[in-house]
């Protein structure tokens, strides 16, 4: 299984991205009963969670992306979606595409670089 994420670059502050990530040879089955989340990186900071979501829908954003960002996916394209508006320097880091499976499956994207300029 291969996570490829895309999507991510430079943009001015206020601006928005879609972030995708695609699950590469992982069956149907096992995409649609993931829980798939979206981690970041910023300079000089510890990797944080954005925004997970489980198979059932449930979803938990971070607070400091709550009504900015949005967690979607596309089971028949096993792509897993980030939809990122009102962008700020904060924001700035390589964002990964997480997906975790039953029985301990953990599978991580290589990520992709977002930059925001102020």
């Amino acid at each position: 299984v291969q996570l490829v994420e895309s999507g991510g670059g430079l943009v001015q502050a206020g601006g928005s991205l879609r972030l995708s990530c695609r699950a590469s040879g992982m069956i149907l089955s096992v995409f649609s009963g993931s829980t798939l989340a979206w981690y970041r990186q910023g300079p000089g900071k510890q990797r944080e969670l954005v925004v997970s979501r489980t198979s059932d829908g449930t979803t938990n954003y971070a607070d400091s992306v709550k009504g900015r960002f949005t967690i979607s996916k596309d089971n028949t394209r096993k792509t897993v979606y980030l939809q990122m508006n009102s962008l700020n320097a904060e924001d700035t880091g390589v964002y990964y595409c997480n997906i975790q499976y039953l029985g301990g499956a953990d599978y991580w994207g290589r990520g992709t670089q977002v930059t925001v300029s102020s």
